[in-house]
């Protein structure tokens, strides 16, 4: 068996597209040939003589970029389960997937392996740097991979407060990517510009993992800045788009803020792209109607979730209705259910549930968790309430007030209220989303400290950027005597949500 063998299509593949260009990233342009022999030689190095990783799980920390798509094709190619951890995320949160996780190993790039030597030397888990394993030379032959093998753990906050692994196998993935093909109408000479975090489902699949299975090229930007954003539209090379609402909403500020020169070529620029995307969060009709303004482009908006992938989508042909997320995407199963698991008729609000090859099979290491996910039918029960409307799924919201949509990331009220207990001037607490044109959900916590203690709302802020990721670090931090409760004592979170609408009202 030869270097490139893999049992993978989308390896497969990749292997027939040779010179075009695959990568345009930070570090450089590199071809399908370069992809092919790079995730080659990490396949090798992670593989260190073995026929195959049988599925040990391997975390890589990178910037976006060249480093991190040849770590990851490399895990996958040497039979590994990759783990991406993310960049933003304090040592608290790495180690809390590396405990999880529990790696084989942990490959970082050079300017990432600070934040994790002592993480992996306490507890002894071996820290590779991405040079070593991307260096030239013999290459070994890599293990027949199966599709239904996993490829992906990506966690996600839940009810339950701490991130959850979610199992994404090679067949789920490449169900993903297949009805994004059919839906968007990829083809091999798009180009689509990547800013993203790639620790998700929409930077991982939507786009990176989307162009490259096309033969298309993928340019990666290591940062967004709404000005590189707009400059690099305006050279009218860019046929692809994909962003959170929050991501527009800023490249609006810009555009509103430039020149009128400016303004024209940053229009024209956009004009030249064939489709732009909306997703991860519900997008404000404003930020829908100002956008098409500017562009002429109404932005495609969709649903999905880690779990499931992508599972409705506006069309590409066709109206696309402004607060709709449209129809089911190819292979995927949507219905709406009431409390008692029952299907809804069209009209009547529901539960939505999914089904389909693009659906994860479980949550890492819960099987009790992984149960109460799935009905009977193996049926996905979301969480997300919506509602179908002359046959258009509109969202209506979660079932969960613990589940908070700020700029894209799903985040746990819970995990937040847990952090900030830690403090040890703080008594209790309530963590809740607040409606806002920017973040989609704005994260604001009420406090009652312990008697006698003294701190400040940002102080509280300041402690909390030291353990949590900066998207779920408290936008706004009220001090208060007592929380709301009902009459058995909960906590009743609307009327914590109405104390700071009150407060920013004022």
């Amino acid at each position: 068996m030869d270097s490139h063998s893999s049992g993978l299509r989308l390896v497969e593949r990749a292997g027939t597209f040779h010179d075009r260009p695959a990568l345009l990233a930070p570090e450089g342009a590199f071809t399908f040939d370069d992809l092919m022999s790079a995730s080659a030689a990490v396949a090798t190095g992670l593989l260190a003589g073995r026929d195959s990783l049988d599925g040990e799980r391997i975390c890589y920390l990178a910037p976006p970029g060249w480093a991190y798509t040849a770590m990851q094709w490399g895990v996958w190619r040497a039979g590994g389960f990759g783990v991406p951890l993310a960049t933003s995320h304090p040592e608290r949160e790495l180690a809390w997937v590396l405990d999880d996780a529990k790696p084989e190993a942990v490959v970082a790039h050079p300017s990432l392996a600070g934040r994790l030597q002592d993480l992996t030397n306490d507890r002894k888990i071996p820290l590779l740097l991405t040079p070593a394993l991307l260096r030239d030379g013999p290459r070994a032959e890599l293990p027949e991979v199966d599709e239904s093998d996993p490829a992906l753990m990506l966690y996600t906050s839940g009810t339950t407060g701490k991130p959850k692994g979610v199992v994404l196998t090679h067949a789920n993935l490449r169900a993903q990517v297949e009805a994004l093909s059919e839906a968007w109408g990829w083809t091999q000479d798009d180009h689509i510009l990547l800013h993203l975090p790639l620790h998700h489902v929409h930077g991982i699949v939507n786009v990176l993992t989307s162009a490259l299975w096309h033969g298309a090229t993928c340019e990666v930007l290591p940062r967004f800045r709404a000005v590189d954003v707009w400059e690099r539209l305006a050279r009218c090379e860019v046929t692809l788009y994909m962003a959170v609402p929050t991501v527009y909403r800023r490249l609006i500020d810009a555009w509103d803020a430039a020149d009128t020169d400016t303004r024209e070529a940053w229009s024209q620029g956009a004009r030249a792209c064939r489709l732009m995307v909306s997703g991860s969060a519900a997008l404000p009709v404003p930020t829908l109607e100002r956008w098409e303004e500017i562009t002429g482009h109404r932005l495609l908006e969709r649903y999905g979730m880690t779990e499931i992938g992508m599972g409705l989508s506006n069309p590409l042909e066709g109206a696309r209705r402004a607060g709709f997320v449209g129809t089911p995407l190819p292979g995927v199963e949507a219905r709406l259910v009431d409390d008692d698991d029952l299907e809804v008729q069209e009209g009547t609000p529901g539960t939505i549930q999914v089904r389909g090859p693009a659906v994860f099979g479980e949550y890492w290491h819960r099987p009790d968790e992984t149960a109460e996910a799935f009905t009977v039918g193996g049926w996905f029960q979301t969480g997300d309430q919506a509602v179908v409307e002359d046959g258009a799924w509109r969202i209506l919201g979660r079932n969960s007030v613990d589940i908070l949509k700020t700029g894209g990331e799903k985040i746990s009220a819970l995990e937040i209220e847990d952090t900030l207990r830690s403090h040890p001037a703080v008594a209790d607490c309530a963590v809740v989303g607040v409606a806002d044109v920017d973040w989609g959900d704005r994260v604001c916590a009420a406090v009652v400290l312990r008697p006698g203690e003294i701190t400040s709302a940002e102080a509280l802020r300041s402690f909390s950027k030291k353990r949590l990721a900066p998207y779920k670090v408290p936008k706004d931090v009220l001090l208060l005597e007592e929380l709301p409760r009902n009459a058995m004592g909960k906590v009743t979170k609307p009327a914590v949500r109405d104390l700071f609408i009150e407060e920013n009202d004022e």
